[in-house]
């Protein structure tokens, strides 16, 4: 214990003399790090001096924390149970000893100490917070830290020390994690120990109206417990009757301006009570003070608000009726906080705000308080001089080679119909039809029309099974290509063609069929005389060609029979191919000319 004393008299950095101080105190087997009764023996030293520098502490009257302090320039400004404490800070942040001990001791001190001290030690806790909260640390100590927070919370004052209760509040939502289970009311629990006590008795020679008042009161039973209204219908008929009165009153007996103007809410927010001062004396002027008009106005949304709760099950939802009875409470309750000055309409924004990032947290509770925070990932650091071989694949990289052992494995895989599925038509614009339809309500850009890829997929599906379909889109876009039987029977009707539509395009289609007959016609008549003249020309010459056959005959040689079959087929098709392009040449001619007769095309043939 004497060394840690002169231990804390040493200036400097406690890293330059604690490692040194506890091997000198302790002598571990270890140089570094302390065995489990080697910091179980450390830990009852430190807390043993610690007693003892407390005790000094009161003794001489001085504060805890500054007990010690020097006012040398040449020593520590330190008070020595904050060096003390420092040096115990420094040996468990570089884990020389067990990470608990700091919490430990810090949990000790403020048992040991009054009110006031206890202000000035968790000013410390308050400095030292980022160190205490780092991971190492924290899984060791926060159960203690959590344990000393809250027997603080028991021995503070809620109407006197409201500063300090809300230090440590804030203090242990920045030391604990958003996801930690502990701080929360997981399974909602209201605190229906805090009454609301008011006179059940009208005073004497008082001028009141003694049943408002206990109407009004009677309200902060339902605030304290919203969960009673939801289970018992007669407590919410009681409730409704009891808000409408006090409702009718507000809006009976509205605020100036000029009233709201000379409550300065400031001033009014420094001298702060958690409890309302309910004698009947002051009722009159609590009606007319807005800030009084404003808490119980936001107790009556913040009531709404949970029996709206996102997330309930069906028996916990109020009925249709309490529904109704609940939106033209709200609407009323709003309207006065906007009619309430000053700046009405800002503070009736703010809480709506408020209340609908709180629907956010009711979520969170009811999805089992899933962690918010991703550890950051540590990148291991690469040794000076040494290269970092890089994996050698087969197929160049790992997918691949993956992919191609397990085709080795599965030969049958590629091969499997099943492997790719094209979708239906229905199926696949589905999804668009429903975006379509306006009982939907589904916001435009929210559409999948939006989405290019998806249309593009969607167009090549109906060209190749639905054309009807791909050829409306023409004439209405994307959403005509969506199959009629997928949308309601008001949208159908713009995308279905009428039967007029219908005739008007056949017969748009008959009349281009006809032109076009006309033309192929007009070219092939050219091409049908000069087939004629040509026929005439090889009937002239057939003559030649016998006498060319028959010339090996006349120089003595005998025709084969082979040779004889080819004269005869040569005469026989002559005459057949010139009569049938006679024939066509005929109809070809026919069907140019409309409305002569026949007489009219053989003469103009012949000629």
């Amino acid at each position: 214990m004497d060394v840690f004393k002169r231990a804390i008299l040493q200036p400097g950095p406690p890293e330059s003399f604690a490692l040194q101080t506890v091997q000198e105190v302790i002598k571990p087997q270890r140089q570094t790090k302390l065995a489990q009764d080697e910091n179980q023996f450390l830990e009852n030293i430190l807390r043993m001096l610690l007693q003892e520098l407390v005790s000094s502490a009161v003794q001489s009257g001085e504060e805890i924390m500054q007990y010690g302090q020097s006012m040398d320039e040449r020593e520590t400004p330190q008070g020595h149970i904050p060096r003390l404490l420092d040096i115990v800070l420094y040996l468990c942040e570089k884990e020389h000893v067990e990470g608990g001990m700091i919490f430990q001791l810090l949990e000790d001190l403020t048992e040991m100490s009054t009110m006031k001290n206890c202000k000035d030690i968790f000013g410390y806790i308050e400095s030292k917070q980022d160190i205490l909260g780092k991971q190492e640390l924290f899984a060791r100590g926060k159960l203690v830290m959590l344990r000393t927070c809250n027997q603080l919370l028991r021995r503070l004052s809620k109407a006197n020390d409201v500063v300090f209760c809300g230090r440590i509040l804030t203090f242990l939502a920045h030391f604990f994690p958003l996801s930690e289970r502990s701080a929360l009311n997981i399974k909602g629990v209201f605190n229906t120990s805090n009454e609301t006590k008011y006179e059940k008795e009208p005073p004497e020679g008082i001028s009141i109206d003694f049943n408002f008042y206990k109407t009004f009161w009677s309200l902060q039973e339902y605030f304290s417990n919203p969960a009673s209204l939801s289970l018992a219908p007669t407590k919410w008929q009681k409730f409704t009757s009891s808000l409408m009165v006090v409702l009718n009153t507000f809006e009976a007996q509205p605020l100036s301006d000029e009233v709201g103007g000379a409550n300065n809410l400031e001033e009014e927010s420094a001298n702060f009570s958690i409890k309302y001062l309910t004698s009947s004396k002051l009722m009159g002027l609590e009606l007319k003070d807005p800030s009084f008009r404003r808490h119980i106005l936001v107790q009556c949304l913040i009531l709404f608000d949970y029996l709206k709760a996102p997330g309930k099950g069906d028996k916990d939802l109020p009925s249709e009726s309490m529904k109704e009875e609940i939106k033209s409470c709200e609407e009323r309750v709003r309207k006065l906080l906007e009619l309430t000055p000053p700046k009405g309409r800002a503070f009736l924004h703010k809480i709506e705000h408020i209340l609908e990032r709180e629907k956010n947290w009711v979520w969170w509770k009811r999805d089992g308080c899933p962690p918010y925070e991703k550890q950051p990932m540590e990148k291991k650091a690469v040794q000076d001089g040494a290269k970092k071989r890089r994996p050698r694949y087969r197929l160049g990289n790992k997918e691949l080679s993956q992919l191609w052992r397990w085709a080795d494995q599965n030969p049958n895989a590629l091969t499997d119909p099943q492997r790719v599925q094209t979708p239906s038509i229905t199926d696949y614009w589905k999804p668009l039809a429903e975006d379509m339809d306006p009982l939907a309500g589904i916001e435009a850009e929210y559409h999948h029309k939006n989405n290019r890829v998806y249309c593009w997929k969607g167009l090549r599906f109906s060209a190749r099974q639905d054309l009807e379909g791909f050829s409306r889109f023409t004439d209405h876009g994307i959403e005509g290509v969506v199959p009629l039987e997928l949308l309601p029977p008001d949208v159908r009707s713009k995308y279905q063609a009428k039967p007029n539509d219908r005739a008007k395009r056949a017969k748009k289609e008959e009349t281009k069929g006809t032109v076009h007959q006309v033309e192929e016609n007009q070219v092939a008549a050219p091409a049908a005389e000069a087939d004629g003249e040509a026929m005439r020309t090889d009937a002239s010459t057939t003559p030649m060609e016998f006498d060319a056959v028959a010339v090996p005959a006349a120089q003595g040689g005998t025709p084969t029979p082979d040779e004889l079959q080819k004269q005869s087929s040569d005469t026989d098709v002559g005459p057949e191919a010139g009569q049938l392009e006679a024939d066509a040449e005929g109809e070809v001619e026919a069907g140019m000319i409309d409305g002569e007769t026949d007489a009219d095309v053989d003469l103009e043939a012949v000629g």
